[in-house]
């Protein structure tokens, strides 16, 4: 793959957990991750190239992070980028230069990125372009298409067409809910989204295709999250399945890599002892966790 090749940065980075620099494949969209949650490589697809969000998380690792939506993507440039790379990974030398030999696989392709992927415009036809790939490319049917989303934009038909097609190629949402109140979210995430649009969201994106929630738990000021905070999530996650809606469970993790928003400083991860036994009463609820500290 030239692109590749061609720049000396990329061609000698070795990937981490803790390195999820976008420009390690020196493409405009496509770039690779080793993904603690995943196991493996995540092929990453950033469509919000110009470090807009319509949240801003403060536990956010994107520089210069800014509000807004993501801008018009070139699908003929992402097609020409991602089937390079998935070719790269099947068949060049990538996995054995630059990926440590426990992780290498290929797990997903994932709509992540610096900002919310639901933001862009062209959501549909991206998925349309990851299927045709996928097909081009013979990567394996067990390889995930995964959304990672703060689950704002449910309500848009283009979205909901593009979670439709995602479900036909091996797709997930995972459905960001760091806290589950308002005050929680607007510490938190820095939204002013009611737990009622979070609700309702979360059950317009379980019909159309297979969703987990993805939660961020950490401290603040070395406080971890409250027995409120907690309480306030159990009930939320209990409530979903209640309703009668086939949630898939819960990825909980904890801080791997530091904050570039101005909050960073007082942001600490919580050992894995807490997680677990935080997962634990969510498990205790009825639902699948799965703990990445």
């Amino acid at each position: 793959m030239d692109a590749l090749s061609e720049n000396p940065k990329s061609s000698s980075i070795t990937l981490s957990v803790v390195n999820h620099d976008r420009d390690s494949a020196n493409l405009h969209y496509v770039y690779p991750v080793i993904s603690r949650r995943a196991g493996g490589v995540s092929v990453g697809i950033n469509l919000n190239t110009n470090n807009a969000c319509n949240w801003r998380c403060i536990y956010c690792q994107v520089p210069e992070l800014t509000r807004g939506t993501a801008p018009a993507v070139d699908l003929v440039l992402l097609e020409q980028e991602l089937g390079g790379f998935l070719y790269e990974l099947l068949h060049g030398d990538f996995m054995t230069k630059r990926v440590p030999e426990e992780m290498r696989r290929i797990n997903d392709i994932a709509l992540s990125g610096n900002g919310e992927p639901t933001s862009c415009a062209e959501f549909k036809a991206v998925l349309d372009v990851i299927a045709k790939v996928r097909a081009v490319s013979g990567l394996p049917e067990s390889v995930k298409t995964v959304l990672i989303t703060n689950g704002s934009l449910m309500h848009r038909a283009g979205v909901q067409q593009g979670l439709q097609a995602m479900a036909k190629i091996n797709g997930e949402v995972w459905f960001k809910l760091d806290r589950a109140s308002e005050a929680g979210m607007a510490a938190i995430n820095d939204t002013q989204s009611s737990m009622q649009k979070v609700r309702e969201h979360l059950s317009m994106a379980i019909p159309l295709c297979p969703t987990w929630l993805q939660t961020c738990w950490f401290a603040i000021d070395g406080v971890p999250p409250g027995a409120l905070d907690e309480q306030d999530y159990l009930d939320f996650v209990a409530s979903i399945l209640q309703s009668g809606r086939d949630l898939k469970g819960v990825l909980l993790y904890g801080l791997a890599r530091p904050s570039l928003q101005v909050e960073a400083p007082r942001l600490s991860a919580l050992p894995k002892e807490h997680l677990e036994a935080f997962a634990q009463r969510i498990r205790g609820v009825g639902l699948t966790v799965k703990v990445a500290d």
